[in-house]
């Protein structure tokens, strides 16, 4: 039998062990919980890796590569006679592109190509968007499907059965003109200008549906009290646009706008089928489709590449000054 200082001591040394044990089995638990908390961090990356890893892949396979492989060719001698012996020849290529009196004249139709057939997409779209979102138009849905029909049909069975309604003998364009009209038949795809028209009222047939369709979008989300207030106020219709319609549509707008003039100074597919590759003689082509038969049809690789790095260069610098300048990113409210 202990004594009592022996007793104490024993009861010391026992108190001391087990809050040492206590100590040791907490850190031991914490960290088991940080190796575990570790481990689920390392499970959750790698399954995000496996889950955009392809995806990540793919954007590399198709959008980076082919666009560095561009520049490269950009700043190389390549053509049908070096094709397979090409070498960079430095910024050549891209003074052979300003050099060229072609290509202002280019430029220049397809600033007007794309200013026209904005304007026009627009400013249609937006006036069926108003007429379609008043309260006494009847049959709205049906108006919005047949509206929306030119934009749904694929563009290629559009632009080629446009061009054939602008036959010079058989077209329904010129039988209408000289049926109805009394008027004397156009030579749509014969004469430069009117070929060069014929292909904008095409484009702008198929772009306002899609302006048109966000327009009607925008158009949901305006608060019908402003319009009950300025009725109360006497506005006018006019004024009702100016200061209430076009201020709370201009955020989805102007995004709209951006996209809708990218794509139609980049629209080959209209300007080649329905001229037929520029004609007559080269007279329609826009950018895009100069690019197109230098590349394809004259074999100047490099010159082209160089050319597309300036289309691109164009419509980078479009698209920062002019969100920036229309303040796309604020909010009206």
């Amino acid at each position: 039998m202990l004594d009592a200082p022996n007793e104490g001591m024993a009861l010391e040394v026992r108190e001391k062990s087990r809050a040492e044990a206590d100590g040791g089995s907490d850190g031991s638990r914490t960290e088991t919980a940080r190796t575990s908390v570790l481990s689920e961090q390392w499970r959750f990356r790698l399954f995000l890796t496996f889950l955009l890893g392809p995806m990540v892949v793919l954007v590399l396979a198709v959008v980076a590569f082919p666009f560095f492989y561009n520049v490269a060719i950009s700043f190389s001698n390549m053509n049908i006679y070096t094709l397979r012996d090409w070498e960079l020849i430095g910024p050549q290529q891209y003074g052979a592109v300003f050099a060229e009196s072609a290509f202002w004249a280019v430029f220049l139709k397809t600033v007007i190509w794309t200013v026209v057939n904005v304007v026009f997409h627009v400013g249609l779209g937006v006036f069926l968007a108003v007429v379609l979102h008043q309260k006494f138009i009847k049959g709205k849905s049906a108006w919005r499907v047949l509206l929306i029909l030119p934009w749904a049909v694929p563009q290629y069975i559009t632009a080629l059965t446009w061009r054939g309604m602008f036959n010079y003998e058989y077209g329904a364009v010129n039988l209408l003109i000289t049926k109805v009209l009394h008027a004397p038949a156009v030579e749509w795809l014969t004469d430069p200008l009117m070929a060069f028209v014929a292909v904008i009222m095409t484009n702008v047939w198929l772009g306002f549906p899609f302006m048109m369709v966000v327009a009607l979008g925008g158009l949901q989300s305006i608060p019908g009290e402003l319009y009950e207030a300025a009725d109360v106020d006497g506005a006018r219709a006019w004024t009702k646009f100016r200061q209430i319609t076009w201020p709370l549509l201009k955020p989805v707008m102007i995004p709209a706008i951006t996209l809708g003039t990218v794509w139609t100074f980049n629209n080959i597919n209209v300007v080649w089928l329905v001229t037929n590759g520029g004609e007559p003689n080269d007279q329609t082509h826009i950018l895009v489709s100069y690019v197109y038969e230098a590349a394809f049809f004259m074999y100047r690789f490099g010159w082209a590449a160089a050319l597309s790095m300036v289309i691109f260069a164009i419509l980078f610098l479009f698209t920062q000054v002019f969100l920036k300048k229309t303040n796309a990113a604020e909010s009206v409210y």
